[in-house]
C-alpha cells in the first residue's frame, strides 16, 4: 500500500490500535467488534465489513473453510462469485481479492501477491488507515468483473447448446412406466423441453405431483421465456444465454427447490451449507403452508441473475 493510500485523513476508516466469530449476514463482523477484546484485527474487519457494504449492498457475507484449526472460518464477500476473503494473522489483515489482476487500482491498494495472475491482496498492519474511498471503488469493480465474466461464460456455453427445437421430446404416455428411484424419485432420461418435465411432475408421488404442478405453473408465469429440460433425475429451469436458476427434487418425506445463485436473492432461501457455495434451497413437506408470492418473488429474481452453467 503507498504511502499517499496509509496517512489518516477525513473520509478514511482507522482501526484502533490493539480470533473472529461466525457472520453470515450482513453487519455481523461489525457487531462482533464490540466483543473482540481491543484487538485490533477484528475491528480492522469490522471497519472493512462496514465498507464493503457501502460499496454493494447485494454482497452476501459469509464464513467458509471452517475447521478445528480455525472454527471461525474466513469471511467471504461474494456477488456473482467471490469478491474479497478476509483473513487475520499475527501482524496483519490481508484482504484477498479473487480477480484483483484485472481490476484497476490506482490508489495502489495491493500490496501483497502482486505476482500471480489472478489474485491480488491488500496487508493491513496495526495502526494503518485505510482509503475508504478507494476501496469502495475497488469493491465496486471487482463486482463488476464478476458480473462481465459470468454473462460472457453464460453467451459462451449457450452458442454450444443445441437449438430446443432439436430437442427430442419424450412421450407423456411414458410417465406410467417410469421407475421411482430412493426417495420416491422418478427415474426421467435426460433430455430438454418442456415434455421431460410433465413426464417427470407427473411420477412425482402423492402430494408432491400436486406441488411440482403448482411450482411448475408459478415458474411459467413469473418467467414466461424459461427453458426447460431434465438431468440427474430433476427438473431444470433456465433463461437461454444465462444458464439454469431453479432445480427441484424428490425426496422420501419432501422436495427440495435449489436456487443456483441462491445467496443473491432477497430473502435468502434458509437451506445452505458452507459447500454449498452460491447455491440456497427451501424444502417443502407436506404440512408446509406454500408461500406461492415468496416463491413467485424468488423465482423473478433467480430468472434475471446469471445462472448456473453445468
Amino acid at each position: 500500500m503507498s504511502e499517499s493510500s496509509r496517512k489518516t485523513m477525513p473520509g478514511k476508516v482507522k482501526p484502533k490500535a490493539k480470533g473472529t466469530s461466525r457472520a453470515s449476514e450482513p453487519g455481523k463482523l461489525a457487531t462482533n467488534a464490540k466483543a473482540g477484546g481491543g484487538d485490533w484485527r477484528v475491528e480492522t474487519l469490522a471497519a472493512v465489513c462496514h465498507l464493503i457494504h457501502e460499496a454493494d449492498p447485494e454482497i452476501v457475507e459469509e464464513r467458509k473453510w471452517i475447521k478445528p484449526s480455525n472454527p471461525a472460518g474466513v469471511p467471504v464477500w461474494s456477488r456473482a462469485g467471490i469478491v474479497c476473503t478476509g483473513e487475520t494473522y499475527k501482524e496483519v489483515v490481508k484482504l484477498t481479492f479473487a480477480r484483483g489482476a484485472s481490476l484497476k487500482d490506482p490508489s495502489r491498494l495491493f500490496n501483497s501477491s502482486l505476482e500471480g495472475n489472478t489474485r491480488r491482496a491488500i496487508d493491513i498492519r496495526e495502526g494503518e488507515s485505510l482509503n475508504a474511498k478507494a476501496l469502495k471503488a475497488l469493491i465496486q469493480a471487482a463486482v463488476a468483473e464478476n458480473l462481465r465474466v459470468s454473462v460472457s461464460k453464460s453467451k459462451s456455453v449457450s452458442k454450444s447448446k443445441p437449438d430446443l427445437k432439436d430437442a427430442k421430446p419424450i412421450k407423456a404416455s411414458q410417465a406410467e412406466k417410469v421407475v421411482l428411484l430412493s426417495g420416491g424419485n422418478p427415474q426421467i432420461a435426460k433430455a430438454d423441453g418442456d415434455a421431460p418435465v410433465q413426464a417427470y411432475i407427473a411420477a412425482m408421488p402423492g402430494w408432491k405431483r400436486d406441488f411440482g404442478k403448482r411450482l411448475d405453473a408459478i415458474i411459467v408465469k413469473v418467467a414466461p421465456k424459461v427453458r426447460k429440460a431434465v438431468k440427474w433425475n430433476s427438473p431444470f429451469y433456465g433463461i437461454e444465454g444465462q444458464g439454469w436458476f431453479l432445480s427441484f427434487h424428490v425426496l422420501t418425506r419432501y422436495v427440495k427447490v435449489t436456487f443456483f445463485a441462491g445467496l443473491s436473492l432477497r430473502p435468502v432461501p434458509t437451506g445452505g451449507t458452507p459447500k454449498s457455495k452460491q447455491a440456497r434451497w427451501i424444502d417443502i413437506y407436506e404440512d408446509d403452508s406454500f408461500d406461492e408470492a415468496q416463491m413467485a418473488k424468488w423465482v423473478k429474481q433467480a430468472a434475471a441473475l446469471p445462472g448456473w452453467i453445468p
